[in-house]
């Protein structure tokens, strides 16, 4: 057995897909798919598309600085979502996933007060995780390779191109 999760771009289609009907089939019908920056991003996007919501806000939230270490605490980023935007909706909050679950908590805590409804989907969450995501396609205690963030950057802030 793998000491990691890997996600392939073609198995990413198929959990995207199952996480889509498992959020339709509750019922629920967000209003906003709020997407937490980056990690969350792509699987915003996917969600939205199956759940036909055209509405895709994004949130910047860092916490990870490397591979496994992290602030203290999660920090918001700007530009800064104004909660009243989301005042009487209800909102789907996604990331790729949930480890501490400081960065879901974080984001859920922030829309509570506004939103008619938030709940949560990730594609995946740990055991440790302090909040328990409404919508999970896996379980796992492993660290995940996601295709979007396994590869070194093409190019970085400094000007480095990846050849």
């Amino acid at each position: 057995m793998s000491e990691r999760e890997i996600l392939t771009w073609e198995l990413f289609g198929t959990a995207s897909r199952e996480l889509a009907h498992a959020i339709a089939d509750s019922g629920f019908r967000p209003d906003v798919v709020l997407g937490i920056a980056r990690g969350g991003l792509v699987p915003a996007g996917s969600l939205a598309y199956a759940l036909d919501c055209k509405n895709l806000f994004t949130m910047n939230v860092e916490f990870y600085t490397g591979v496994g270490t992290t602030l203290d605490a999660p920090v918001m980023l700007p530009p800064l979502l104004d909660a009243t935007e989301l005042d009487d909706l209800s909102v789907l909050v996604v990331d790729d996933v949930a480890d501490s679950g400081k960065t879901l908590e974080l984001v859920f805590d922030f829309c509570r007060g506004h939103v008619s409804e938030v709940r949560t989907a990730v594609l995946f969450e740990k055991p440790r995780s302090v909040i328990k995501a409404d919508y999970t396609w896996k379980h796992t205690d492993r660290w995940i390779n996601f295709p979007w963030s396994t590869e070194p950057p093409v190019v970085t802030r400094s000007g480095v191109v990846d050849s």
